[in-house]
């Protein structure tokens, strides 16, 4: 499959000093304004309190934790949330009172801001529970195709993604304003032919469905569990119900909900959609941020094209440097992660396994063991480039058609490729295979020539194609202000059948990973729950101390 753009016929006429803002931009700032009125009138509920010293430690110690979770920045308190709800849900014998001490731990752990929870959420947060705990041990039988695992695993992302959103509605709005925004444009600016219309299934209803994952994929970098629960919120409302009837019919219907939404993500189109989506955002992203900061000032500069301008430039250069920030702790999490599971492989498998079968283990290959992938990653990251000096006037020039002329937008043809030859598909796959097996043969040469021991080769393959496709997502991750797709060097055209069956490696493996971190687990069995109770006596001690301390007058 390729995209091809068609350019419009139409000339662009000069714009003046003052112009109509398009429908579609005037929809968005409305909603945005009447979302920014309900949350004032909710701002003087009373909110929930926690101790400021115990804050302090819960916090230090999440800190930790996203080291060891090692998931990208914006995902990281849904991830934490994920983990709190499996912990508290295994571990108690029953879900009544769950609530309470569910939003304290998130609220001492920094994921939501103290005295920003209203008190009245703790009897809907308990609710919540009761209705997920329902469809864990309620679970119908389960069809083939899908394991337990796969099940509960789906049923805890949904539910701290449920969850995340109830404590913090406006972040989930927010969001999904935004995101309809540029849906609403890019249908405008997408084209389907009927041939692929045909060859794909796409009726308008899917057209419209796949449309919306892109947009959130490109817009916000979502991961899927965030968006199967935004397709729930939007298609399947019942889903959310706390009414009996819905939950049991939830319940008997779960696993077709479940295959619906994995036959929607793996579309034969989606990643097209993503290129288009992701090739155009970057509009939305600095409009999202402008009216974040200063929603006032959108409105009061929108209708004049030079201020608008200025406004969007200085939002520009802000975004750059936070994103340079961004992308180095990302980096920095995830070599971390990696540096330290190497050590613990090193000290529990590599070393016993040489000085039993070889009788000693060889301090160069310690040492390259541990310090290359993490090189390998500080190299990757160095080497990502700059917007090229052109790249805001890309953006400015986009966002014009987007704000003033929606009719001028230019259209983009996603299309399929035509069925290859038998053979030749045949001979790309074996070629694809080969260059594999050169790079693995490749990376086996050079720890023997370092005299790594057998179970060091695996370790080292395992853990250079994590940073390799981690890398890759960072690289990718920082081209999120670029309005001009890469340019293919010779290089490239030369290293990526060598580097891409790596990188496809290290992200089936990066998906393992996650369900098998021993660290994480080891964290979650033998740390956590005691920080956890630790915590909540550091928190009553404090307000006994308090309570004493009133009684002096």
């Amino acid at each position: 499959m390729f995209l091809k753009t068609i350019t419009s016929s139409k000339k662009v006429n000069p714009y003046g000093q003052i112009l109509n803002v398009d429908q579609s931009t005037r929809s968005f700032l409305e909603r945005y304004f009447g979302l920014l009125s309900k949350q004032k009138a909710s701002q003087d509920k009373p909110k929930i309190n926690v101790d400021e010293i115990s804050l302090k430690v819960a916090s230090f110690y999440e800190n930790i934790r996203k080291v060891v979770d090692w998931k990208e920045e914006h995902l990281m308190r849904r991830i934490a949330i994920e983990r709190i709800i499996k912990r508290r849900l295994f571990l108690r014998k029953t879900v009544e009172q769950a609530a309470e001490p569910l939003v304290l731990e998130l609220i001492r752990g920094g994921h939501f801001p103290n005295n920003s929870i209203e008190k009245a959420k703790i009897d809907q947060v308990q609710q919540l529970i009761e209705r997920y705990n329902y469809f864990l041990t309620h679970t119908p039988t389960i069809p083939k195709g899908i394991t337990k695992s796969q099940f509960y695993d789906f049923i805890f992302k949904i539910a701290a993604c449920d969850l995340e959103e109830l404590l913090d509605p406006w972040s989930y709005a927010q969001a999904r304003i935004l995101m309809s925004y540029m849906e609403e444009i890019m249908k405008k600016k997408i084209y389907i032919n009927e041939k692929t219309r045909q060859l794909t299934q796409l009726d308008s209803q899917e057209l419209t469905l796949q449309i919306y994952i892109a947009v959130q994929q490109a817009l916000f970098k979502l991961d899927r569990p965030i968006m199967a629960y935004n397709l729930l919120k939007r298609y399947y409302a019942k889903w959310f119900s706390d009414e009996e009837q819905d939950i049991k019919y939830i319940n008997q219907h779960v696993f077709d909900l479940y295959n619906t939404i994995q036959q929607r993500f793996d579309h034969k189109l989606a990643n097209k959609f993503y290129n288009v989506c992701s090739s155009y955002n970057t509009p939305f992203v600095l409009l999202g941020d402008i009216i974040i900061q200063d929603p006032n000032e959108l409105n009061q500069k929108i209708t004049q094209p030079n201020h608008m301008r200025e406004l969007l430039r200085q939002t520009y250069e802000k975004r750059l440097g936070g994103l340079k920030k961004r992308l180095g702790r990302s980096a920095l999490y995830s070599t971390i992660s990696v540096f330290f599971t190497n050590i613990f492989s090193l000290y529990a498998i590599e070393i016993p396994f040489a000085k039993l079968v070889l009788g000693k283990f060889d301090l160069i290959s310690m040492v390259a063991d541990i310090f290359v992938p993490t090189l390998l990653m500080a190299f990757l990251v160095f080497i990502i480039k700059k917007p090229p000096a052109n790249n805001f006037e890309l953006i400015w020039e986009e966002t014009k058609k987007i704000l003033y002329a929606n009719d001028q937008l230019g259209r983009v043809e996603v299309e399929s490729y035509k069925g290859k030859n038998i053979i030749l598909k045949f001979i790309f796959g074996f070629l694809y295979l080969l260059s594999f097996v050169v790079c693995l043969g490749g990376m086996i040469w050079f720890l023997n020539k370092l005299h790594f021991p057998l179970p060091s080769y695996f370790i080292f393959v395992i853990f250079a194609s994590l940073i390799l496709f981690t890398g890759s997502i960072i690289r990718k991750r920082s081209r999120e202000l670029h309005m001009r797709p890469p340019r293919e060097s010779f290089w490239t055209f030369i290293s990526d059948p060598f580097i891409l069956p790596i990188i496809y490696l290290g992200k089936w493996l990066a998906g393992k990973w996650q369900k098998y971190n021993v660290i994480g687990i080891f964290f979650v069995i033998l740390v956590d729950s005691p920080f956890v109770v630790f915590a909540e006596i550091l928190e009553q001690w404090r307000y006994f101390i308090r309570e004493k301390k009133e009684g002096i007058h």
